[in-house]
């Protein structure tokens, strides 16, 4: 009896285990940097649910924490969530540069009012809140989105 009840906890959790995973989809996100002149560009990708709040960071370009600070609306979620990014973090990108990353994205969240919003800053120079905002919608994944400041566009495609 003890080893049939074993049996059906690894099978439950195998099968939730199976069901969270079934329940993202990787979209390959390429991002065209505008040719502007300075520093690498920190980026952060981020999960915005329907009422304009932080949920979730999907990716941070840009490794060194001492310039988390520059993304200032992002840092101010960071503080308080404390979210373990290490899995998510790659290289700053530069003016004119392209980046290929994969995101993951909740399946649950698309065309629920969800917004992907790409924030930027380079040192001395501008930062941007919501340089890229996308609609979280299949036209939106499907549409290439023009930035506001160092991002020219961002376009993604489902793997």
């Amino acid at each position: 009896m003890k080893s049939f009840l074993k049996i059906s906890i690894l099978i439950l959790i195998s099968l939730l285990s199976f069901q969270a995973s079934a329940q993202t989809n990787k979209y390959k996100c390429m991002l065209q940097m505008s040719n502007y002149m300075g520093e690498g560009a920190y980026v952060v990708v981020s999960l915005i649910d329907p009422k304009g709040a932080y949920e979730k960071t999907l990716y941070v370009m840009g490794d060194d924490k001492k310039w988390y600070n520059t993304l200032k609306e992002w840092h101010k979620y960071q503080s308080k969530k404390k979210e373990n990014i290490s899995a998510k973090t790659g290289a700053s990108v530069t003016g004119g540069d392209r980046s290929m990353t994969t995101i993951e994205i909740e399946e649950a969240k698309i065309n629920k009012g969800y917004k992907l919003r790409f924030e930027t800053a380079v040192e001395d120079n501008k930062y941007y809140v919501s340089d890229v905002e996308i609609p979280l919608t299949t036209e939106g994944l499907a549409a290439k989105t023009e930035g506001k400041g160092y991002i020219r566009y961002v376009r993604f495609n489902k793997l």
